[in-house]
């Protein structure tokens, strides 16, 4: 299985440290799963200006095929003014429209507060449907009071990691049994 953590913003840690915690969770459920992170930090990815995305330069067109070619992608973002970074919005941008199509696609949120739980929901499962994922509906939402320092503490955020984590993995095994049934069928 081909999963891909994408850490959608910038500045900060807790969004990358979270997802980091969600690999950890992961390969406890799964110790032979390879799990890649694209650290949206760590890239200089250039504003989208419209190009096809094989158009872009080689270092640029090597991660987007990462997640176009993933089985599993899981997106974390901080909340930065009532919705997702506009770091992640370009990496959306940057892939083409179908990239995610029939890609199993979860979510992580790191926020100051409770008050944009609903963002996922009203920001960024519109921009995975349009794009044609199969979007697990458990999300993990982490308050910045989960964290001391860069260690998340409450033993509630475990516990959400591990649903996703097993939500992600049950779904994607769902669906390549019925890819394998239906192709069984039409013998093709």
């Amino acid at each position: 299985m081909n999963i891909v953590f994408v850490s959608g913003s910038v500045v900060g840690t807790k969004t990358r440290r979270a997802i980091t915690e969600l690999k950890k969770v992961w390969l406890k459920q799964d110790a032979a799963a390879q799990i890649e992170i694209i650290d949206l930090k760590a890239l200089k990815l250039p504003f989208c200006d419209g190009r096809h995305f094989l158009d872009y330069e080689e270092d640029v067109v090597a991660t987007l095929k990462k997640v176009v070619e993933a089985d599993v992608v899981v997106f974390g973002t901080p909340v930065f003014q009532a919705s997702i970074p506009g770091s992640l919005k370009n990496f959306f941008d940057l892939l083409p429209q179908d990239a995610l199509r029939e890609t199993v696609t979860g979510i992580v949120v790191t926020a100051g507060s409770s008050k944009h739980y609903l963002m996922a929901e009203q920001h960024l499962k519109p921009i995975l449907s349009y794009m044609k994922a199969v979007v697990v509906s458990t999300y993990v939402y982490i308050l910045a009071e989960d964290f001391v320092g860069n260690d998340l503490v409450k033993d509630d955020v475990d516990l959400r990691l591990a649903r996703l984590a097993e939500d992600l993995i049950f779904t994607t095994e769902a669906k390549r049994y019925i890819q394998k049934k239906q192709e069984e069928a039409y013998g093709f």
